[in-house]
C-alpha cells in the first residue's frame, strides 16, 4: 500500500498547483486524474468557451467593416469545422501542459482514474489503494440536468458536448439565461444560427441587478436572438426538425421547434461518486463538500478546492482556493475565504465586469449608500469604436467612503473592473479614485474617476 505524504484527487485549478506547491517543499504528494487533465477551465470552460467567443467577435466585426470605412467582397461567412480546429489548437498546448509538468514534477506520482475514498486516510484508484495524512479534493463540477419532461426523450447538447460542434445549428434553442446560455447564444447567433433563449425566471440572470438583465436583454435581442422569459413550465419533445420544446409564457407562441437543444441549467459538484461516506465527509443538500472558512471539511486531514465545495465555482476563486490552503499549511499564514471579495465576468459582447455587492444585495443590507452612474456612450474610448453598448455603475458605504460593488458592462467591462476590485482589496475610500488617480487617457478606466464625483443616494 504506497504511502504519501499528500493525496490530491482532480487536476482542476486548484489540484496540480497545490501538487507542485507540496513537492516542492519535500511532502510525497500523489495526484489523481480520471479523464482530461486541467479540469474544466481548459478543456469545456474558459478556455475554449473564450476562444469560440473570439472567432464569432471576429465574424460579427467583419459584418460591421463598412460602418468603420472598410469594404469586404461578398457576405462573410464562417466555417465551423476552422473554427473547432481553432479552438482545439489552442486547449491542446493547456491539457497536455498540464499533464507534462505533473509527471516531471520530483516528488510527485501520476495516478490515472477514478479515485475513491476507502476510508478518511485512503483512497483507491486503479485497483490501487494509496494512504496519506493529507488528501486534497479537487474534482470540480459537471452540467445539471434538472427534471424536465420529456428531456430523457430528445437529444440535447451540454457545454461539455458544445465543444465536440464542428456545424452550424440551424436553429439553436437555449434552455437556460444565464452565464452559459448567454455566452454560447451570442456567440452561435454571429456564428449564423438562428438561437432562441428560453429562461424560467421573468428576466435573464435573476443574480443580477434589473438594470443590468434588461440591458443585456437589449444587446441580445438587437443582434437577432429571441428571448422567450418567465417560461414557467417547459416540455420536451422530438420533432421532425429536431426538438419541440413546449413553454408556458406570457408572450408568444406557446412551441419553439428547433433543430438542436442545449441545456445550460447549471452545474453540479462531482462528488457523488468519491466514496465520501466512507470517508465521513459531510456535504450539503446540493452536493457540494462542506468546509470551513479554510477549506478543511469536517473530517481532520481532508480539504475541498474549487468548484466541489460551492465557494466560488470560477477559475480565480479555485486558484485563490489553492493559495489559502498552501500559504496555511507551509508559510504559516492565516488567510480565509471570507477575505475574498466576489467578482466575476460575463463574456457577451460587450462584457459585464462585476465585483462586491448588487445594488440589491446593498440595499437588503440596510445600510446608507451612494451610488453612480454613466452610459459606456458617454465614453471616449467606447465612442470611437462604435461599442457604447452598457454603462458602468458603483456604489459606495455612505459612512466608511469603501466601495461596496460595481458593474461594469461595455467594452472591456472584465478589465476595468480590477482597478475598482483593488481598491476595495485595499480598504481605500473611494476618494483615492476619484479624486487622485490619474488614469490614460483615451480608456475606459479614465472615465472610473468621473462617475465617482457625481454620487447619489442609493
Amino acid at each position: 500500500m504506497p504511502e504519501f505524504d499528500a493525496i490530491i484527487i482532480g487536476t482542476g485549478q486548484a489540484g496540480p498547483s497545490l501538487a507542485h506547491r507540496l513537492a516542492n517543499a519535500g511532502m510525497k504528494t500523489a495526484i489523481i486524474e480520471r479523464k482530461l487533465f486541467g479540469g474544466t477551465c481548459v478543456n469545456t470552460g474558459c478556455t475554449p468557451t473564450k476562444t469560440l467567443v473570439a472567432s464569432a467577435y471576429a465574424a460579427h466585426m467583419a459584418r460591421r467593416a463598412a460602418e468603420f470605412g472598410v469594404d469586404l467582397t461578398g457576405p462573410v461567412t464562417v466555417d465551423m469545422k476552422r473554427v473547432k480546429a481553432r479552438k482545439d489548437s489552442v486547449v491542446r498546448p493547456s491539457n497536455t501542459g498540464v499533464e507534462r509538468s505533473l509527471r516531471k514534477q520530483a516528488n510527485c506520482t501520476v495516478y490515472t482514474g477514478h479515485g475513491r475514498f476507502r476510508s478518511p486516510g485512503e483512497v483507491e484508484v486503479g485497483g490501487e489503494v494509496l494512504r496519506a495524512g493529507k488528501i486534497f479534493i479537487n474534482t470540480g463540477g459537471r452540467a445539471s440536468t434538472p427534471p424536465i419532461e420529456g428531456l430523457s426523450d430528445v437529444p440535447y447538447l451540454t457545454n461539455v458536448s458544445m465543444m465536440d460542434v464542428d456545424f452550424l445549428p440551424e436553429h439553436l434553442v437555449i434552455v437556460g439565461g444565464s452565464y452559459i446560455g448567454l455566452e454560447f447564444g451570442q456567440m452561435y447567433r454571429r456564428f449564423g444560427a438562428k438561437v432562441t433563449i428560453v429562461e424560467m425566471a421573468p428576466r435573464l440572470i435573476p443574480r443580477e441587478d434589473e438594470d443590468i438583465s434588461a440591458a443585456i436583454a437589449g444587446i441580445l435581442t438587437k443582434e437577432g436572438i429571441d428571448l422567450r422569459l418567465n417560461a414557467t413550465c417547459i416540455r420536451l419533445s422530438r420533432h421532425e426538425k429536431g426538438v419541440a420544446v413546449g413553454v408556458d409564457c406570457a408572450e408568444g407562441p406557446p412551441e419553439i421547434i428547433g433543430t438542436h437543444l442545449l441545456m445550460a441549467v447549471g452545474r453540479r459538484p462531482n462528488t457523488d461518486d468519491l466514496g465520501l461516506d466512507k470517508a465521513g465527509v459531510m456535504t450539503d443538500d446540493r452536493g457540494f463538500i462542506q468546509v470551513d472558512d479554510t477549506l478543511a471539511t469536517n473530517v481532520a486531514g481532508i480539504w475541498a478546492l474549487g468548484d466541489c465545495n460551492g465557494k466560488g465555482a470560477f477559475t480565480h476563486t479555485s486558484y485563490d482556493d489553492f493559495e489559502i490552503v498552501a500559504e496555511n499549511l507551509l508559510d504559516g499564514a492565516h488567510r480565509k475565504v471570507s477575505d475574498r471579495i466576489t467578482a466575476y465576468a460575463l463574456y457577451t459582447d460587450p462584457p459585464l465586469g462585476r465585483c462586491g455587492q448588487t445594488d440589491a444585495e446593498i440595499r437588503k443590507s440596510g445600510r446608507k449608500a451612494l451610488t453612480g452612474r454613466m452610459a459606456m456612450e458617454d465614453v471616449s474610448r467606447a465612442f470611437e469604436k462604435s461599442e457604447t453598448e452598457g454603462f458602468m455603475k458603483i456604489a459606495v458605504d455612505a459612512e466608511s467612503r469603501q466601495i461596496l460593488g460595481a458593474a461594469i458592462l461595455g467594452l472591456n467591462g472584465d478589465e476595468v473592473v480590477h482597478c475598482i476590485l483593488d481598491t476595495m482589496y485595499a480598504k481605500a475610500p473611494y476618494e483615492m479614485l476619484s479624486a487622485r488617480a490619474v488614469h490614460i487617457h483615451p480608456t475606459v478606466s479614465e472615465l472610473i474617476p468621473s462617475l465617482l464625483q457625481g454620487m447619489k443616494p442609493l
